[in-house]
């Protein structure tokens, strides 16, 4: 901003000068002559500007004029910022107007530094002296720094001229290029004035208020001192400098531009009281006709503004009808966008905020921001306890498969042990029956650990110790999979699928005027089986009457609505597959504006930090309490899958016990297999007769160490008499027992 008659600075400023006008987008130049309208009309052009950082650089009597305008249409409130060069500066800051004062609130200026010294003080009197006698109409003269350099140049220049003659006066010419912005480079340099100190003040109060200094080689500091005892480093930290105190008496520091609206604030569209009052929700007050936006979205675009490197105005416009209702769907109002573009409707919106949802169809006409929530469609169905209680529910904690696998190991534990203990132990010795009876006895008794026999053999104690082992895991296991079942709620939803839903013909319900409507008609459901409803109440009264009774069986609305219903109702419905894909909530903006990107990345800012975790929780309240909600139904049934290799080690540890037992036995009786014997004796019948060695053994017999038993096959009996290691104790079998062996290995023996 300059006047028509470009007032020049000192020297040394012009290249600052020159850097900050090299890089203002406008430059207002106002006549000093301009009346108090052109004034107004050039600052309403301003205002549409997206700068909101203005340097001022003219008279003191123009600048003291067009700060008192500017405050009148509202460009001295917060977020704007002005700027002083020095002539300004030093002309205002120092305003006997009171007027001109009030109006400067807030602005920033820089002027030269004098130190104040006796002889300063001195020249003072003797000047005001003099500018008394000569204009004794003027009161309150005071000497500005430009008359004290003027006078310091001219007693520089008469002592040189004194001195030094009038040779080699002159200014070195300043190399101007052709693209030159500003008649500031045609000014000359001086060689011989060196720049001093430049105050930094902030109109404030009744006056300016000094927040510190700068020197050209130095920087910034608050104080002189701290500039003058520096180490040659240059200053630009704000922490240097006081606090200041912006227009519009705001300590923040201003953005420093914002998006040009043409000079009003955006009209951004927001629904009318979204179905879910959390999301956005619109009030109107009856005594001031205010209307109040709030809700969940509302939050997250004010925070995402906040964020944005510059200031967006706007101001929310409820799409609603004269009568307050509602004026149509969300597909409206992202339309009113396009039409505010394309058709130019002054009464259209520039925007739209809340819980619209990012799809196709919508984005060929406007475009969205990133979203800010979870993108998809859920199905929401009730959940049922389905715990058993009917007399067989015991058989439910184990699969068929590890029933029936643990049946029969008990039975294959107990053959073992009795082959283990038959020969050793009275226990497992007597009748057939009495004998089978206890080894199965023994085996299940193991599943309560109340099996009383003893158990001598070394192989049946590792083969019974690994099975207890194994029972014991088993039991435990059952009995915690009764317990959930019969105490534990086991909930289960009621659908598992949309063609379940389909098949069954099922009335289903779906969020008013919500594009899910159309998902809904493309899945196959008929019109007749839809059912609207507005609020999670109103949904939560429908699952309750149930889909024969004018109710629904399921719901299908977006993930942020469904995870909000669950958080009230999260004992009663859960969430199944599958998930239809969306883009998620974003923010509409025209097509093509540049505010798309810079929202964009403000929203991920807000997102990723602390600030979405407090809005959640102030508008969507905390959802810890609800546990996640299963999508899938699964069996609480133990299977044999969880177990097999505890029956695997089982197994091959009694298969080696048998193996192990059988070896010995066969080797003391290894004499049955090798005697010789006719041709009508087999290898199954020398089988058999070791099978029926081990069916007579008794307790006596195994204590006493006998000798193996010689069976007498026909043609083949050891002579005894020729025996000469032969036991004269011993006890020789009786001629009928003989006879009965015989028999049984040779059968068609006469």
């Amino acid at each position: 901003m300059d006047n028509e008659y470009g007032e020049g600075v000192i020297p040394y400023l012009t290249d600052a000068l020159q850097a900050v006008e090299a890089h203002v987008p406008y430059r207002s130049v106002i006549s000093p002559s301009a009346t108090d309208d052109q004034i107004a009309e050039e600052l309403y052009k301003l205002m549409t500007m997206q700068t909101r950082v203005f340097i001022v650089h003219m008279f003191a009597s123009l600048g003291a004029r067009l700060f008192v305008k500017a405050k009148e249409i509202g460009m001295m409130s917060k977020g704007y910022v002005w700027i002083m060069t020095d002539g300004s500066t030093v002309g205002l800051s120092t305003s006997p107007d009171p007027s001109v004062i009030d109006s400067m609130q807030g602005v920033l200026g820089i002027k030269p530094y004098i130190p104040k010294t006796t002889k300063l003080g001195n020249f003072r009197l003797r000047w005001k002296r003099k500018f008394q006698q000569d204009n004794a109409d003027m009161v309150d003269a005071e000497l500005n720094i430009y008359a004290l350099q003027a006078y310091d140049a001219t007693v520089a220049l008469a002592m040189a001229i004194e001195k030094a003659g009038a040779t080699n006066l002159g200014f070195r010419e300043a190399n101007v290029s052709n693209t030159s912005v500003t008649d500031l480079e045609n000014l000359g340099i001086s060689q011989m004035l060196q720049p001093s100190a430049f105050e930094i003040v902030n109109m404030n109060g009744n006056g300016e208020r000094r927040i510190g200094f700068w020197m050209p080689r130095m920087g910034l500091a608050k104080t002189l001192n701290l500039i003058a005892n520096t180490t040659g480093t240059y200053s630009t930290s704000k922490s240097s400098l006081a606090p200041v105190i912006w227009a519009g008496d705001s300590t923040s520091i201003p953005k420093g531009w914002e998006i040009p609206t043409n000079g009003k604030k955006l009209r951004i569209g927001v629904p009318s009281s979204s179905n879910f009052g959390q999301f956005v929700k619109d009030t109107t007050d009856l005594n001031s006709n205010m209307t109040t936006v709030t809700g969940y979205c509302i939050a997250i675009f004010e925070a995402a503004v906040d964020a944005l490197p510059y200031a967006i105005t706007y101001e929310y416009i409820p799409f609603v009808r004269p009568d307050g209702k509602s004026a149509g769907t969300y597909n409206d109002l992202v339309y009113q966008v396009y039409l505010k573009v394309t058709h130019y409707c002054k009464q259209t919106y520039d925007a739209v905020v809340g819980d619209t949802t990012i799809i196709a169809n919508r984005s060929k006409y406007v475009d969205f921001t990133l979203p800010y929530t979870e993108s998809g469609v859920s199905i929401i169905v009730p959940i049922k306890d389905s715990r058993n209680k009917n007399g067989w529910v015991f058989l439910k904690p184990l699969t068929w498969d590890l029933w029936v696998t643990s049946f029969c190991f008990f039975v294959f534990i107990g053959l073992v042990v009795w082959v283990l203990e038959h020969g050793i132990n009275e226990d497992f010795q007597g009748p057939l029956s009495h004998q089978i009876g206890t080894s199965f006895w023994f085996s299940f008794s193991t599943m309560v650990f109340a099996h009383r026999e003893r158990v001598v053999s070394n192989l049946a104690r590792i083969v019974v110790t690994m099975w207890c082992f194994v029972v014991l895991i088993l039991t435990q296991s059952y009995t915690a999979s009764l317990s959930s079942l019969l105490t534990v709620q086991q909930l289960q939803p009621t659908v598992t699928s949309v063609d379940e839903l389909i098949k069954k013909g099922e009335f289903v319900g779906y969020q008013q005027n919500s594009f899910v409507l159309g998902i809904l008609k493309s899945l196959g459901f008929d019109d007749s089986r839809l059912v609207a409803y507005n609020t999670p109440e109103e949904c939560d009264e429908l699952f309750s009457r149930g889909s024969g009774n004018g109710g629904i069986a399921a719901a299908f609305d977006e993930v942020p609505y469904m995870k909000f219903f669950l958080s009230m109702y999260c004992s009663k419905y859960t969430i199944i597959e599958p998930a239809f894909k969306t883009g998620g909530f974003g923010f509409v903006f025209p097509k093509g504006s540049p505010l798309v990107a810079d929202v964009s990345r403000a929203v991920l800012n807000v997102t990723e930090g602390d600030k979405m975790k407090e809005i959640e929780d102030a508008w969507l309240g905390t959802q810890s309490s609800c546990q996640e909600s299963s999508t899938s139904v699964s069996s609480n049934s133990l299977s044999l899958k969880s177990f097999w290799g505890l029956f695997l080690i089982t197994g091959i540890a009694s298969i080696s016990a048998l193996m192990i037992f059988t070896t010995i036995f066969v080797y003391e009786h290894r004499a049955v297999l090798l005697q010789p014997s006719d041709l009508r004796a087999t290898t199954w019948s020398r089988v058999l007769v070791l099978f029926r060695i081990f069916i007579q053994m008794d307790l006596t017999s195994s204590r006493s160490e006998l000798n193996p038993i010689h069976i007498a096959i026909p043609g083949n009996l050891p002579p005894a008499d020729n025996d000469d290691d032969q036991d004269p104790n011993a006890q020789q079998p009786d001629q009928e027992e003989v006879q009965n062996i015989n028999q049984l290995v040779v059968p068609n023996q006469e």
